[in-house]
């Protein structure tokens, strides 16, 4: 099933910054091992804001949610799912 996800980031200013770059780490790093699998399509930056649209290709809702918080910078997102569906005048057949 495919995705829409957009997150919003809001890392709390009084943070310590050693421990925002460990997060910000870790989340670039389970981010891209999500993308090389395939989990992860397609990832888009909001212009002007702390925020991504991404999709995602995972089994069902159950898998979305255990990757989404699995994220390292989960506890400091907003995030909106929207489920996608193949459209049928849709030329790509891989947008199942």
């Amino acid at each position: 099933m495919l995705f829409q996800v957009r997150m919003d980031v809001h890392i709390p200013h009084d943070l310590p910054q050693e421990e925002a770059a460990d997060i910000l780490a870790r989340e670039k790093a389970y981010a891209q091992a999500l993308q090389d699998s395939g989990t992860w399509r397609h990832i888009w930056r909001v212009a002007g804001e702390y925020a991504n649209v991404s999709i995602f290709d995972v089994k069902d809702n159950a898998e979305l949610h255990a990757v989404l918080t699995a994220l390292p910078l989960f506890k400091f997102m907003t995030i909106k799912v929207t489920p996608l569906l193949r459209h049928p005048s849709s030329i790509r057949e891989d947008d199942t």
